[in-house]
């Protein structure tokens, strides 16, 4: 993709103040879209992005600041579904009012944002939705059974998106990363016992023996979001070192 790969372009994204949303949403801008970031938290957003405060389990907050995102950009082309938070657990462990809440960010909050942006998306010629998804939906992790059911939920709600969508002219892709090295992911392995031990556990999960980058899953969505990936819809793409495809022999020991 060429740096001018979005020139003309508008792109909203939800989570962009930080991690993989603000990976993303500078890469967007990078490659010639103007962006907008929604967050809770959007002073800390750099130029050119352009912030607002959202957040994504208020409906209103919501309809409020997806307008307000449009009528600065002049219209919106593509949408980052990115905001999330986590959740550490069997399925015995977290209460239902947390239950709620994960599913009202993960879940509700892409139907929200994706719901205001719609009649925006609908006057694009180059509309597109990308999802932040996960491995979570695919593979079966241990102490992630709330994390893993909304994400579930995220992968079935892309597909079922993208068939309503498709003869509108809107495409609706998601992307399934492995496990990122982001601020959230960094705080659960300071409270490790071992945080050294647990960082060595996370790594050697991946095939390729590393933590993703949150500029590599950046890239996967710059290109689902492009007009060069026209003919791709309904799509999950795995960027995840192999995690969710590939199954190694163990390494010999030394």
């Amino acid at each position: 993709m060429s740096t001018a790969e979005l020139d003309g372009l508008t792109a909203l994204v939800t989570g962009g103040a930080s991690g993989i949303g603000l990976a993303t949403a500078s890469l967007l801008a990078e490659r010639g879209a103007r962006v907008a970031v929604l967050d809770l938290h959007p002073e800390t957003v750099p130029e050119p992005l352009l912030g607002f405060a959202a957040d994504v389990a208020d409906d209103a907050s919501v309809r409020t600041s997806v307008q307000a995102a449009a009528d600065a950009l002049g219209g919106i082309d593509i949408l980052v579904n990115n905001a999330g938070i986590g959740a550490i657990g069997t399925v015995e462990d977290n209460p239902d009012e947390q239950w709620h809440r994960v599913l009202d960010v993960n879940l509700l909050g892409v139907v929200r944002v994706t719901r205001a942006a719609l009649p925006h998306l609908r006057r694009s010629a180059a509309a597109s939705v990308v999802n932040t998804c996960s491995i979570a939906a695919t593979a079966g992790l241990p102490q992630r059974a709330l994390y893993s059911a909304t994400k579930g939920a995220v992968l079935s709600l892309t597909l079922a998106m993208a068939a309503d969508h498709v003869r509108e002219g809107i495409r609706v892709n998601c992307v399934n990363p492995g496990t990122v090295d982001t601020p959230w992911v960094a705080r659960l392995l300071d409270a490790a016992d071992d945080p050294a031990g647990e960082r060595a556990q996370l790594d050697g999960r991946q095939p390729h023996g590393r933590l993703v980058t949150a500029g590599e899953v950046a890239a996967a969505v710059a290109y689902l979001a492009s007009p060069a990936a026209g003919s791709t819809t309904g799509t999950a793409l795995q960027v995840d070192g192999g995690m969710a495809g590939l199954r190694l022999r163990p390494q010999a020991r030394p």
